[in-house]
């Protein structure tokens, strides 16, 4: 058989994820509870939505896919990420009452970057945060539809995490320097993710979430997992691994395009289902409880 490179980030993650197996522990296991506290706010879930961009309006609905999924995660109880837009679409956002982290780019137009940073912070944001792993281009810094995106030094960082009381939140951390740097920096939470696997031979994930957890240890500082998260054994290995919680992503954009609302929100039932299962199956009476003594690497 001729041998074939797979340079493809996204299937490199779910060979890495479907090589973790579970064992089971029935004996006096219970029905397991998944809710979770985040910031001193408690959740129904650790499962989180993704922070999605320019999603237009399906199916000819009036809502955008953005504001659909918003109020599914309002009407889930569920932390709510969304991503690039204007402030206009942020407002509508917040206006479906949903507990939202606006993901800022890293824009060149620095103003924008502030801007877009105390708008979300003035309408009631849960909290703001940069989206790191879309600095750069294939020719230099990266144009983000039309948007010219720049370099972020650790003083650009600090100043954006000094400027709010908000939990900050950086995406697109996939190594233990980027999460160490966070956390000296005051970053309040950190999300693993290869971005879609826009970094060729990325490490998955769940790869490096372990030796992320360890480095972080003592230090206050929250974990999401994105990136092929697509079920609630997913979710169960990234909680295992050492996340706080693990976000969907594109696993969730065929039930908003068909239903909007309700199949956002039939998705993230089924998903934390499944979670609720498999807790359930190995001793773990609620997510605090749930750690790698059931992980098996193949």
């Amino acid at each position: 058989m001729a041998y074939s490179r797979i340079s493809d980030a996204n299937e490199i993650t779910a060979r890495y994820m479907d090589s973790i197996l579970i064992k089971e522990r029935l004996i006096d296991s219970v029905v397991a509870d998944t809710s979770t506290e985040l910031f001193g706010t408690k959740f129904a879930s650790p499962v989180m939505t993704p922070a999605f961009s320019h999603l237009k309006q399906f199916g000819g609905r009036e809502l955008t896919g953005l504001e659909e999924y918003s109020i599914a995660a309002k009407e889930m109880n569920i932390l709510n990420f969304v991503g690039m837009m204007e402030n206009d679409l942020f407002s509508k956002i917040i206006a479906t009452g949903a507990k939202t982290v606006r993901i800022v780019k890293p824009y060149a137009d620095n103003g924008k970057v502030r801007d877009q940073m105390k708008f979300a912070e003035d309408y009631g944001a849960f909290g703001i945060g940069m989206d790191i792993d879309h600095i750069f281009g294939n020719d230099g810094l990266d144009v983000v539809i039309g948007e010219q995106m720049a370099e972020q030094t650790s003083d650009m960082l600090l100043s954006y995490i000094e400027s709010t009381k908000l939990p900050f939140f950086v995406k697109g951390v996939l190594s233990e320097e980027d999460a160490l740097k966070c956390a000296e920096l005051g970053a309040k939470a950190i999300i693993v993710s290869h971005h879609h696997g826009r970094l060729p031979y990325a490490v998955p994930p769940l790869m490096v979430l372990p030796s992320i957890r360890k480095a972080l240890e003592g230090k206050d500082v929250k974990i999401i997992v994105d990136c092929g998260i697509a079920s609630g054994a997913d979710v169960y290995k990234c909680l295992a691994l050492g996340a706080d919680a693990a976000a969907v992503g594109r696993s969730m954009l065929p039930s908003l395009e068909e239903v909007g609302s309700d199949g956002v929100k039939n998705f993230i039932r089924s998903v934390n289902d499944e979670l609720r299962f498999i807790m359930s199956c190995t001793g773990a009476s609620c997510v605090s409880e749930i750690d790698d003594s059931c992980i098996v690497k193949t």
